[in-house]
């Protein structure tokens, strides 16, 4: 199985997204709050699922910077200090196909611990 491999990466920071295509196709456009609340580092993931953390108050999060991390992934500064996460091109690929369930999981979870955006 090929991993997904972006042909291109725009960051349009007024927007606050990160604008991405793949070579198979596939293009996404991803909001920086969601790639925040969604990051792979583990101050968000945890070092398991129990131990994953609900982030919230993000709505508003932009994002500074992107550095290539070897030819797999980059790293995502965003605006809020946070820059621990390495997105790997399979996460960003992953992020974008389960995008609409990912999202209304967190607004769901967000809304149950009584957190806003």
């Amino acid at each position: 199985m090929t991993l997904p491999e972006p042909t291109e990466i725009r960051l349009k920071r007024a927007e606050r997204v990160l604008d991405i295509s793949f070579a198979d196709g596939s293009h996404f456009i991803l909001p920086a709050e969601y790639l925040r609340v969604e990051s792979p580092s583990a101050e968000v993931q945890g070092h398991s699922p129990e131990q994953r953390q609900l982030v919230g108050g993000k709505s508003g999060v932009g994002i500074t910077s992107l550095e290539p991390n070897g030819h797999y992934a980059i790293r995502i500064t965003f605006d809020d200090g946070h820059s621990t996460g390495i997105f790997s091109w399979d996460y960003l690929h992953r992020l974008g196909r389960e995008q609409e369930f990912r999202w209304a999981a967190y607004l769901k979870a967000i809304e149950a611990a009584g957190l806003s955006r």
